[in-house]
């Protein structure tokens, strides 16, 4: 598996990229669960793990300004199908 983008989230990462395969593998493929709901504690902790790393690297900034940026396109993209 891939290394996350901040070294101090790896651990993390590698656990919760095993409960997901695990769970997509044995389940999700096989039809019986499309809620990946016992993985979900440990996605919220490498995404707090993340968010942490991201600001101390001032890149959650840059993330900011490029939604910003790209704020109209997101809005028109998000209209549905029948107001176009």
């Amino acid at each position: 598996m891939s290394a996350s983008l901040a070294p101090e989230c790896n651990e993390v990462k590698e656990r919760y990229d095993t409960c997901f395969l695990k769970w997509y593998s044995e389940k999700y493929l096989r039809g019986a669960d499309k809620d990946n709901q016992e993985c979900a504690a440990l996605f919220k902790e490498y995404q707090k793990c993340l968010g942490v790393a991201l600001k101390q690297k001032g890149i959650d900034k840059l993330l900011d300004d490029a939604r910003e940026d790209n704020k109209e396109n997101d809005m028109r993209l998000n209209i549905p199908n029948n107001k176009k």
